[in-house]
């Protein structure tokens, strides 16, 4: 009989993954635990994530400072200079006052919640497309979200932005536990072989 043998750049990648298996549980596993703490202490959750932008910023605009000056002869050096300014003088701020700058991220998160829900919500009852209520929907708990943020900050910005990253680690991590365990029920290469 002939073999049922399946062969592919693809499936040879799946199992080479399916070695992994262990890794991605592992590492799933690490980031539920942390998620499950930033949300469990999503304030000090909060300042660690903004201080933490305000390093990124601030070394990011470091860097650009000193690439603006080693290319200075271009023509593009002065947005260079500025758009490098900009990000350290940022990223120093967000370090320097951290519950200041918790209270503009979340008033800038708000407002995406609410400009992304409205534009969803008329976009998906415009063109009505399958299943077009769910989009609608989103949208308009996008706008709530926004709405509830907005009236209730400051008190909104100590908690939110450490929820959002704890509940972003706990999904994440529990999509990567899901594709360790689907990736360790692939059956052997061997396995594909008819009698």
């Amino acid at each position: 009989m002939a073999t049922n043998q399946t062969t592919g750049p693809l499936l040879t990648g799946i199992y080479e993954l399916r070695k992994s298996w262990g890794w991605f549980m592992s590492f799933g596993i690490l980031l539920l635990l942390l998620g499950v703490l930033c949300v469990a202490g999503n304030i000090a959750a909060t300042f660690a994530t903004v201080v933490t932008l305000g390093w990124f910023l601030l070394i990011s605009g470091t860097v650009g400072l000193l690439h603006a000056f080693r290319v200075h002869m271009w023509e593009g050096f002065f947005m260079q200079l500025l758009g490098a300014l900009f990000r350290g003088f940022t990223g120093y701020l967000l370090i320097r006052y951290p519950a200041s700058g918790a209270v503009t991220l979340t008033l800038v998160l708000a407002s995406f919640f609410i400009i992304g829900g409205v534009f969803r919500t008329i976009g998906a009852h415009a063109l009505q497309y399958p299943h077009w209520g769910w989009s609608v929907f989103s949208g308009v708990v996008s706008v709530v979200l926004g709405v509830v943020l907005l009236t209730q900050l400051p008190i909104s910005s100590l908690w939110f932005i450490g929820f959002a990253v704890g509940v972003d680690m706990i999904l994440e991590g529990a999509a990567l536990i899901s594709f360790g365990s689907a990736l360790h029920q692939i059956p052997e290469p061997a396995t594909y072989k008819a009698a």
